[in-house]
């Protein structure tokens, strides 16, 4: 039983930080993988699997998003979701009262649309804009979006189109391939219930107030179950295993074992939003620091960096990494929260760590 917050750090690092596998293996037993268009010095979806999959290398996922069963769209986030998951979460209502839902010309429009896509079978957003030019809106930031490119937008979010790769980072849509599945009430308990399982699985463990918020959250991947998300924390909380430690119920699926695995002399630099360090209460509680991302903060604004990457070693998280590439080599810049540990074992693994990157990169490794 987990009576300590070193428990729970051991919990949390050794469990989310599995044995490195194939990448279809890895995908599979996440689920989910958030993304992030940031490149610093590679994408969020790279940095998580690089951990997770033996040989990764940046843009792997990309260059075999179509023989993998992975499909680009929201859960938590947006991101990268297994057939399996996705198919839980539609097909997707939009409630009236969220603001999404479409007047009755968009979905005249979304209709000679889906009819254009079908008719080509792939579209580029350029393809679409030149047949059914709308102009520019005002999008959800108060700033000036393509028309086109949020309609295309909308209709992928409820399942109409999928998209089937991108190029130049651009999607690609082909129609949606989502069979749509009737659902009575105990149907719904149980398809939000794995859901939640899922979402648990990928981020656990977790404080009760950060399990109530994540399962908050699966209002973006499944919006039509918003109204009975309270139910399904309620049933959670009965269903996981959980401890209370320091004062504060944490819980984490029935299934995982719970004792005590050592630490690994190993240190890893980790994405912002890498399951180990995604909820940013748990960092708090368990490392005793505040990290925040601040790729989108003002520079002046900025604490520990533009893209600092938490730097894990063994099981602490005691400082960042800032990170980049110039004329071909991998630049460092490493804070500490405190100082940096003096042993000779560190200063091996940080380099190692940093050589592992550059490999990641496909950059030449310092002599």
């Amino acid at each position: 039983m987990v009576t300590t917050l070193d428990e729970l750090r051991l919990l949390t690092v050794t469990r989310n930080l599995f044995n490195v596998t194939t990448l279809k293996r890895a995908l599979d037993r996440l689920g989910f993988v958030q993304a992030d268009p940031i490149r610093a010095p590679a994408r969020a979806q790279d940095l998580v699997l690089r951990h997770r999959v033996k040989g990764y290398r940046a843009g792997d996922l990309e260059r075999r998003y179509t023989e993998l069963d992975v499909h680009e769209d929201y859960f938590v986030n947006y991101g990268f979701v297994t057939g399996s998951l996705r198919q839980l979460m539609h097909p997707r209502t939009i409630p009236a009262k969220s603001g999404r839902a479409w007047t009755a010309a968009e979905s005249r429009q979304a209709r000679r649309v889906m009819e254009f896509v079908r008719d080509r079978k792939e579209v580029h957003p350029k393809e679409v804009e030149a047949r059914f030019s709308q102009g520019t809106i005002i999008n959800y930031w108060g700033g000036s979006s393509n028309a086109t490119t949020r309609l295309l937008d909308e209709m992928h979010y409820r399942g109409m189109l999928d998209v089937v790769r991108r190029e130049s980072g651009i999607r690609i849509y082909t129609p949606g391939t989502l069979a749509a599945a009737a659902a009575d009430a105990a149907m719904r308990h149980a398809r939000l219930d794995s859901l939640v399982d899922a979402a648990v699985g990928i981020y656990a463990p977790l404080p009760g107030a950060s399990l109530s918020s994540l399962v908050r959250r699966l209002r973006y991947g499944a919006p039509q179950w918003s109204g009975e998300l309270a139910g399904a924390v309620r049933r959670a909380r009965e269903r996981l295993e959980h401890a209370r430690v320091d004062g504060i119920d944490w819980y984490w699926p029935a299934e995982w074992d719970a004792a005590p695995r050592p630490a690994v002399d190993e240190v890893r630099l980790l994405a912002p939003f890498d399951p180990v360090v995604w909820d940013r209460d748990r960092f708090e509680l368990l490392w005793g620091w505040t990290y925040r991302f601040e790729g989108y903060t003002p520079a002046s604004r900025r604490t520990r960096g533009y893209y600092a990457l938490p730097l894990l070693w063994r099981d602490r998280v005691i400082g960042w990494g800032n990170l980049s590439v110039t004329d071909g080599t991998l630049e460092a810049e490493i804070g500490y929260v405190t100082t940096k540990p003096r042993s000779r074992t560190f200063t091996l693994e940080l380099e190692a760590e940093l050589d592992r990157i550059r490999v990641f990169l496909g950059l030449p490794l310092q002599a």
